[in-house]
């Protein structure tokens, strides 16, 4: 009875042991970041953004000339101005540069959001090419290398040159 109790013992762990080992799960990893800037459509965004950011430049690049420019006519002329004159002469230049400020941080904010607009279906398109290859190859997860530093990983669960064929890039 004993015999036949280990004999099960032993083949009940083995049999746990095949389960087990066919549970693990597959890991692969891929740079995003690579693989978004090796697709064409990159460029053109990147292009659509300077000319977008461009626009904020040439309007800050005039507001300051404006300022620097009041800036020096008030330097040439406070010793002659009368206590209540200067006041408001600096009162004026401290609102336009608080202007200027401020249509700094709205240009970076607008620019920001329109970068994230015309950046997400591209990130989309990359994250449904990454999923896809993973679903084909057996993958049960994946991680970003631009996000995640991995210490150890082989060189056969490197899921760039799939995902880039899946994408047509070359």
């Amino acid at each position: 009875m004993k015999k036949l109790f280990k004999v099960a013992l032993v083949a009940g762990c083995l049999f746990f042991a095949g389960n087990i080992a066919e549970a693990q799960s597959k890991i692969g990893y891929i740079n995003v970041n690579q693989v978004v800037d090796q697709m064409p459509e990159t460029k053109v965004i990147q292009k659509q953004i300077q000319d977008y950011q461009k626009t904020f430049v040439d309007q800050l690049t005039a507001m300051n000339n404006e300022l620097q420019t009041n800036a020096q006519a008030y330097d040439a002329k406070k010793a002659t101005m009368t206590d209540a004159a200067r006041t408001a002469k600096e009162a004026e230049l401290q609102d336009q540069n608080k202007r200027l400020q401020d249509y700094q941080t709205k240009a970076q904010q607008q620019v920001g959001d329109k970068s994230k607009q015309l950046s997400d279906p591209l990130l989309l398109k990359v994250r449904t090419a990454i999923q896809t290859v993973a679903k084909e190859k057996g993958y049960n997860y994946v991680f970003d290398t631009a996000q995640t530093e991995l210490l150890v990983s082989q060189p056969g669960d490197d899921l760039m040159p799939s995902v880039k064929t899946k994408l047509g890039i070359k």
